[in-house]
């Protein structure tokens, strides 16, 4: 199965702290909690997210790589073909 491509902040944008590293290990706790109440708070505490600002990138991440793919030139050549 393809990796899905993502487009997440690397950095936090107030503190500064290291976060794209993160994103996948998040979305595998908060799948194996199957999305229930407080999933993302056990996220945040085995990877160790204290601050309320890195708290906000992830939770508020969402991902628009297939929606800008439909503007990529070079994909619309190989389905024109």
């Amino acid at each position: 199965e393809k990796d899905p491509a993502m487009i997440i902040p690397v950095r936090c944008f107030t503190c500064n702290k290291t976060i794209g590293h993160m994103w996948r290990r998040y979305l595998e706790i908060v799948e194996q909690f199957d999305h229930e109440d407080g999933a993302e708070v056990k996220a945040f505490e085995e990877l160790g997210i204290k601050r309320y600002c890195c708290k906000r990138m992830l939770l508020t991440h969402v991902d628009l790589i297939e929606k800008l793919m439909v503007y990529n030139p070079l994909e619309n050549a190989e389905n024109i073909e």
